[in-house]
């Protein structure tokens, strides 16, 4: 999960398909701001690292873990972009609090994920790998939602390097470390465990609507642990 890999197809390069679906339903909430955010112009970039760079005869998508019959699945790039696609419109929210609107996003369902390669009995969470080892946990309710995509293009176009192409993670109705850029992989989990930004005091849901952001506001805290 820590390649970096040398640029040889830009993202104006990626075609978008000539017969696109139709727009799903704006997601429930969309164009509603959640508590404790404002909205910002335009689509800031945010990340934590270098900007990877991209060359598609060496990428691929994979997922393991926990899966039926113990099979694990990889996609290459022409793989991936031959899976049916839908469009999704949905809000982008920040944990700084705030929060870009009107997304186009265009990708794969998530759900297909789990319909190409099923998970095991007992899976009840996954956990999003992108490149140099940034990871997120999701529960698989969350990961399932109809509006979760596998997203290649937004607003009709590409994917720009700074804002994930060739493939991010998109959940709409989480906050936005919950959707990694440059995903390369899914893992199965039968017990939940953090990733990258949940081990630095974030919250392991990040769920928007109930504005909770931090660990502290975890309300499934051990209660036998003194609080602070």
């Amino acid at each position: 999960m820590r390649v970096r890999v040398a640029l040889s197809l830009a993202p104006e390069e990626v075609p978008v398909p000539e017969d696109r679906p139709p727009v799903l339903p704006p997601q429930p909430g969309h164009g509603v701001l959640p508590p404790g955010q404002r909205p910002v112009a335009g689509w800031p970039v945010s990340h934590y690292g270098p900007v990877p760079r991209f060359r598609p005869e060496r990428w691929d998508l994979k997922v393991f873990g926990a899966t039926r019959g113990t099979a694990t699945r990889s996609w290459s790039w022409d793989e991936v972009t031959a899976l049916p696609r839908v469009t999704v419109v949905a809000d982008l929210h920040c944990a700084q609090g705030t929060t870009s609107l009107n997304h186009e996003w265009f990708g794969v369902p998530a759900a297909t994920i789990l319909d190409l390669v099923p998970p095991a009995e007992g899976v009840t969470h996954v956990m999003a790998w992108a490149e140099y080892g940034y990871s997120a946990n999701l529960r698989l309710s969350d990961f399932t939602a109809s509006t979760t995509l596998l997203a290649t293009h937004r607003g009709g176009e590409p994917l720009t390097a700074e804002h994930g192409f060739p493939l991010r993670l998109v959940v709409p109705h989480l906050y936005g470390y919950k959707s990694p850029k440059w995903l390369r992989g899914i893992e199965y989990l039968t017990l939940d465990r953090p990733g990258f930004w949940e081990e630095r005091g974030y919250h392991h849901i990040g769920d928007v609507w109930t504005g909770r952001r931090y660990a502290y506001q975890d309300d499934s805290a051990d209660p036998s642990r003194p609080q602070f």
